[in-house]
Formats: structure tokens, C-alpha cells, sequence
């Protein structure tokens, strides 16, 4: 009998009677103990203690016992006050911050306990001073996710020797880990985990849940923390690899691109279910850090809340920020939708409107970069020139300063934000496959490409509106060409540009075009998130739109120190933008391929060069068409533009020094300082005489001073010597 009353006294133990879990917060800071004395008495962890003090999980034998017994004596030492209810903690007072505007706030539900999980509030520890880590925008509540899109997973080194698992979520959230092998911690993932992002568009995929690995959770299960110079080139650890067959076994596979920087790991879908989870590791070089700065060396808390913050406002990193950039358009477009029921009720995958569709179209001759099937005909080593190759691309144009210029104070760089993105706004693109046509009349809403001789226009006498202006033409780079030279003839060119010089008022004759009839407005949305991203994170660090030119400029001095988390964010939301669109003329890469032969880019239906074109046309025209309406307004001119980077020779040292504002407002149609895409941040300001110096030092009259304007510094290797 002994045996069935000690039974029964652990089931009265397992149901000992606790106060509310803001009473026992209460009882503890009445007795001036920290969380660190609780769970030592109690031989538990810091985030067990805090996990029982916000309800998110109760104390479980033998351990609830212990706890009872000591909040009960608590309760007889510091009584509750009379009045109704209980103070609030400052934790519970400190509000949640806004979402960006495509987004809902919803409280996140707290998960049911289980016995292999632990939902806590982490705080963090930086030298002796505790704080609580910074919250993350969170998109609208789903509760298949409710623990975010993502999990940092660390190994906490200060337990046991084994050491717990943990997930640093979104929001300051852990999780412990129960997992011991990589296969089970994707098992975890998808059954207990909660991870993952809804879907961007109607007919569009759920993002997979995200797992970071540092490189104490690569060591405990199995991984290098660090690939061999052999693994880097290759991108991937050998299949014979333990922790590869360890996955096999487990009937789990990885995608083509093997176990790499960023691996998914999946099993064949089943109906509408998916089982798959991205790995994103570090200290592989996953997180580039040309975009993503320092961001892979950061505490767990911290990097979860970095790409927590980027995956609520862009979107969970599927890779590389191109990679991702190219993923949003086909998140927001999905290639098909379900079709309404038919005749037996039943729905079937079709073509959504507005997307690119499932296959891929072969883009226009003149379109084809060099290498492509296309052109496999074409003798080796033959250079296509401006009649057969379209050349949309950025600008890098600079000339010798005017003896005017030369007794300037400084030159000063103005910067347009995000000006790519600013491109692709309300930008039509063809959909589908190219159509050919002869002697066509232009269309400036119908896109293609259309080969012109543009060698017509001439800048000293242009339109501005609707008004006739004379301008100085030779301190003015062409429109139509990167390196901002007259065209000699005929040439190829994308949509915008051709309208640019009807816009500018002459007259247009293509002898030859590929348009596209099926087009849209495909980048809208795109633009849209990611603007919104920009913006939502820059307020957060300071700068807010609509604001005073001189109050803009003051916000932006500095604005990456007060925040470098966030600032990270920026960058990476920058990169997005510009790696996005670069990815829709991806090139061959990897040994073995030959010119002629098709390479893996080419199956996409996202590999669309036209689309790529258009929007670098847009962008250039843009700027030029802001550089002209200064020039005829004030008489000013560039000395060099770099893709979104002018600067002009200025006696003063800021933009508001020779930008004609009047009464707060800017030229309209010219530049404009904000923080929204499209206008334009102050880049830095060196005097003329360092850049005299420079060009005179390399013996280059016409160095592009604008690749330098920031820093004022330059290299043998950036000049080419």
C-alpha cells in the first residue's frame, strides 16, 4: 500500500495550488529575488522561471511543488493589496510597435504547453547590463505560425554539459529544442515549431519556416562550422557527409543545389501539405556581407530579430538577397491559381492573370545576352554591337570640369533612394513571348524593343513640358547610352528610352521591333512592399517622410548609428532591389558550360532580360530627366553620374546650397530630398580640388568622380591603374 499513497501524494503534487502567474512575478520582486536566484533554488533554467511567471507554461513535478511551497510563503510575508486587481509591470505596459501598412497587429497566441517545448521572453545579457531585446514588426496572426517566420538555433553553453537547444524567435521569443539530430530538429520544426509566414497572395505558398544555425547548433548536430575552400567553390558539403545521410535515412532530400549555404530540406508534398524547411547558415557564407554587413557575427536574439524584421516587411530569405528579390515577384504573382468548379465540381490549376505563367518564353534576339542558345549560330568570339544587342544599363559617364566648374568651393553627390525600385513603379512589362514587326509605329505603352536611330536628338535644344529651352548639350550626357555618348545610329532600345525622346521632342522611327501584347503593370506590388519596407524601417531609425528638406537632412546624419540592427535591415532591403532585378538576366554560372548551350536560369519563367531592360531604361530616363529640368532652371550641369549618383560643381557643401527650393517646396520634376524612392539623399561633399588632384594623380581627365564622392577615397585598383 505505501506504494499506491506515494502515488497519490505526487498526483496532489503535481496539482499544487499557484497563484496567477502576475501574482507570482509579484510575490518574487516583493522579496527583492531576481529570476537567477529562483531558478537556482529551484535547479531549473532563467527562461523556465520567466516562462511560469507569464503563464506561457506551468511547473510540472517535481519542480511545481517547490514553487508552490515557496510562493506560498511569499504570499504570507507580502499579502496582496486590497484593491482590485494588480499594478501592471512595466513589461506588460510597454506596447507592441506598429506594423508596416500591409499588415494587421494581432497579440500572438500563446502555444499549448507540451513536454518537449517551452515558450519564453528572452532577455539578453551584454557585459553586466540586462535588457530586453528589441520587439519585431510581426505580420497578421496565423496561428499555424504563431512563433514567427523564423528560429535562430543556438546551444545554450551555459546549461549542462550537453547543453539545451534553443530557438531565438521573433519578438525576444526562445523555445527550447528537444531535437538531437538534424533530422529530428526538422521534424520538431514542422510538428511543434509553429514557424513559417502566410502567404503574400491569394493563389500563392505559405513561406517555409526558416532555421539559422550558428555555429554551436552546426556543431552539436554534426556540421562544420566552416566550409573547406573545395565545399566554398563547390557550394555544397559532400553528399557522403554524415549529417546528409542521416537526413536520407529519415526519407528527407535536398533540392539540387545539395547542402549548402541555404539548404531546403523537404519531403514530396502530399495533396496541398507541404514538408519542407530552408536552412540558412552563417558562418557559410549565407549571409553576404556586402548586404547583410556584420549581420552573421550578431547574438542570436539579435540576428533573429534582424531577419525577423526583414521576413514581416519583404519576406522570409528563400537566399542570397537576389535570390529573395526574385522570389517576392513570384510570391506576389503566383504562376497559377485554382479555377472556379467545373461541371462535376471539381477546380483545376490555371494560368493567374498578371503573372508570368509556368514556362519560360525566349526573350527577343536583341535581348539574348552573349552565350545564349539563340545566338549558337553566331561565329565564335563575334561582338554584337548596338543594331543587334540591346545595351540598357546604369550610367558611368563623367567629363573635365568647365573653367566655371573649376572655381567651385566643392562638388557635392546627390544620391536617389532606392532608385531602381523607383524604376519599376507603375512600369508596363510584356508578360509573355516577344512579337516581331516591321516598320512598326511606336507605342510608348507597349513594350519591347525597338531598333531606332536615335543620333537625331540634340540636347542643346530640347522640350522641358511643354516649353522649347536651349541647354548647353555638350555638358549633358546622352539619355540613350550608359556612358551618356551620342548614338552614331541605328541601335536597339527599350520602351522608356525611345519615349524619352519624343518626350524631349523628336520625332521616332523604329524600322524594327519585338513588342510584347500581352503586358502589365507586373512589378507594381513589388514595388510597393519593398517601399514600404524601406520607409517603415527608416522612420524607425529616425528619418520620416514628409518632413523639411533641412529636417530630412539632419535626421539622415548618422542615422545608422542609432539603430545598427536596423540598419542592417536597410541594406538588405536595398540589395533585395537591385540583386531582384539582376537575377531576370541571370548568367551561366559554374564550369562546364559552353556558349550555345542552355544553362539552369533559362528554365525559369522568371529569366526575363526585357523586364530587366525596362526597368534600367526607366531609371536613367528618370535621372535625366531631373538633371534637365535643373540644368534649365538653374544653368547648373553634372560632372558625373554613377547609375543613382550625381554631382555637381557647387560653391557651397550641401544640397540645400543649390537646390532651388523656394519656400520649402522643390522644383517640380527635379530633385527633391525625402526619404521616399525616387527622391534624393545628400551622398557626401569633397572640394574640387580633391578632385582635380585625383584625376591629375591617375592621369584620368574624366574619372568618375561620383564612385568616390562619399568617401574621397581611391584605390590603384579603382582607377584602373
Amino acid at each position: 500500500m505505501p506504494g499506491l499513497f506515494d502515488a497519490v501524494d505526487a498526483l496532489l503534487a503535481s496539482r499544487a495550488a499557484l497563484p496567477p502567474p502576475e501574482e507570482r512575478k509579484r510575490l518574487r520582486q516583493a522579496h527583492a529575488l531576481t529570476v537567477d536566484e529562483v531558478a537556482a533554488a529551484l535547479q531549473v533554467r532563467r527562461a523556465t522561471v520567466t516562462s511560469w511567471e507569464s503563464g506561457r507554461t506551468e511547473p510540472r513535478p517535481p519542480e511545481r511543488d517547490a514553487y508552490a511551497r515557496l510562493l506560498d510563503g511569499l504570499a504570507k510575508l507580502y499579502p496582496a493589496p486590497a484593491e482590485e486587481g494588480t499594478e501592471a509591470t512595466e513589461e506588460e505596459e510597454d506596447p507592441e510597435p506598429p506594423t508596416d501598412s500591409t499588415t494587421a497587429t494581432q497579440p500572438t497566441p500563446t502555444p499549448t504547453p507540451t513536454t518537449t517545448s517551452t515558450r519564453t521572453t528572452s532577455t539578453r545579457t551584454t557585459g553586466t547590463r540586462t535588457t530586453r531585446p528589441p520587439t519585431t514588426p510581426t505580420a497578421a496572426t496565423d496561428d499555424r505560425f504563431a512563433n514567427g517566420p523564423l528560429a535562430v538555433i543556438d546551444v545554450d553553453v551555459d546549461g549542462d554539459a550537453s547543453g539545451q537547444v534553443l530557438a531565438y524567435c521573433q519578438g525576444g521569443l526562445i523555445l527550447e529544442v528537444p531535437a538531437k539530430s538534424l533530422p529530428s530538429l526538422v521534424e520538431w520544426t514542422l510538428s511543434e515549431g509553429r514557424l513559417g509566414q502566410p502567404r503574400l497572395s491569394g493563389p500563392g505558398k505559405d513561406a517555409d519556416p526558416l532555421l539559422v544555425l550558428t555555429e554551436a547548433a552546426l556543431d552539436r548536430f554534426g556540421l562544420p562550422t566552416s566550409l573547406t575552400p573545395e565545399e566554398r567553390t563547390a557550394g555544397r558539403i559532400p553528399e557522403a557527409h554524415k549529417v546528409v545521410k542521416q537526413l536520407k535515412r529519415a526519407q528527407w532530400q535536398l533540392t539540387k543545389r545539395g547542402f549548402g549555404p541555404w539548404a531546403r530540406i523537404y519531403r514530396p508534398a502530399t495533396g496541398s501539405e507541404r514538408a519542407c524547411v530552408q536552412l540558412c547558415i552563417p558562418s557559410w557564407g549565407a549571409l553576404d556581407p556586402r548586404h547583410w554587413d556584420g549581420a552573421g557575427s550578431l547574438p542570436p536574439a539579435d540576428l533573429a530579430r534582424v531577419l525577423g524584421v526583414f521576413a514581416a516587411r519583404v519576406m522570409t530569405p528563400r537566399g542570397s538577397t537576389a535570390v529573395t528579390g526574385l522570389e517576392l515577384m513570384t510570391a506576389l504573382h503566383p504562376p497559377t491559381r485554382a479555377s472556379e468548379p467545373d461541371a462535376d465540381g471539381k477546380r483545376h490549376s490555371e494560368h493567374n492573370p498578371g503573372s508570368l505563367g509556368k514556362e519560360p518564353v525566349d526573350p527577343a534576339p536583341c535581348e539574348a545576352i552573349d552565350g545564349h542558345p539563340l545566338l549558337k549560330d553566331l561565329p565564335r568570339f563575334y561582338v554584337r554591337g548596338p543594331g543587334e544587342k540591346i545595351f540598357e544599363e546604369a550610367y558611368d559617364w563623367a567629363r573635365p570640369l568647365t573653367d566655371d566648374e573649376c572655381m567651385r568651393a566643392h562638388l557635392v553627390g546627390l544620391d536617389v533612394n532606392m532608385a531602381f525600385a523607383a524604376g519599376a513603379n507603375g512600369l508596363i512589362v510584356g508578360l509573355g513571348a516577344p512579337s516581331h514587326e516591321k516598320n512598326p509605329v511606336f507605342d510608348p505603352k507597349l513594350p519591347g524593343a525597338w531598333l531606332v536611330d536615335l543620333s537625331h536628338v540634340d540636347l542643346s535644344r530640347v522640350k522641358v513640358g511643354k516649353e522649347w529651352v536651349d541647354l548647353r548639350g555638350d555638358l549633358l550626357p546622352s539619355p540613350f547610352t550608359p556612358k551618356g555618348d551620342r548614338p552614331t545610329g541605328p541601335a536597339w532600345y527599350a520602351t522608356p528610352t525611345v519615349a524619352y525622346a519624343v518626350e524631349l521632342g523628336y520625332e521616332v522611327a523604329p524600322t524594327e521591333a519585338y513588342v510584347r501584347h500581352d503586358n502589365g503593370r507586373y512589378l507594381d506590388g513589388w514595388y510597393a512592399r519593398l517601399r514600404d519596407a524601406y520607409v517603415a524601417t527608416m522612420a524607425d531609425l529616425g528619418v520620416q517622410a514628409d518632413t523639411s528638406p533641412e529636417d530630412f537632412l539632419k535626421a539622415m546624419d548618422g542615422y545608422k548609428k542609432r539603430d545598427p540592427e536596423l540598419a542592417i535591415v536597410v541594406s538588405a532591403i536595398k540589395a533585395t532591389v537591385k540583386g531582384g532585378l539582376g537575377k531576370l538576366r541571370e548568367r551561366p554560372r559554374g564550369e562546364g558550360w559552353r556558349p550555345g548551350e542552355p544553362w539552369r536560369a533559362l528554365s525559369r519563367p522568371t529569366w526575363r532580360p526585357d523586364i530587366r531592360a525596362a526597368v534600367i531604361s526607366r531609371t536613367r530616363v528618370n535621372l535625366h530627366r531631373k538633371v534637365v529640368k535643373h540644368a534649365a532652371f538653374t544653368g547648373q550641369y553634372p560632372v558625373a553620374i554613377l547609375s543613382d549618383c550625381v554631382v555637381y560643381a557647387v560653391d557651397g557643401t550641401s544640397p540645400l546650397d543649390f537646390l532651388p527650393y523656394r519656400q520649402g517646396k522643390a522644383l517640380p520634376g527635379g530633385f527633391k530630398l525625402g526619404v521616399n524612392p525616387g527622391l534624393v539623399k545628400h551622398e557626401g561633399t569633397q572640394t574640387v580640388l580633391w578632385g582635380e588632384g585625383v584625376r591629375e594623380q591617375y592621369e584620368a581627365p574624366e574619372l568618375n568622380l561620383a564612385r568616390y564622392i562619399k568617401a574621397g577615397i581611391v584605390s590603384d585598383a579603382d582607377s584602373g591603374e
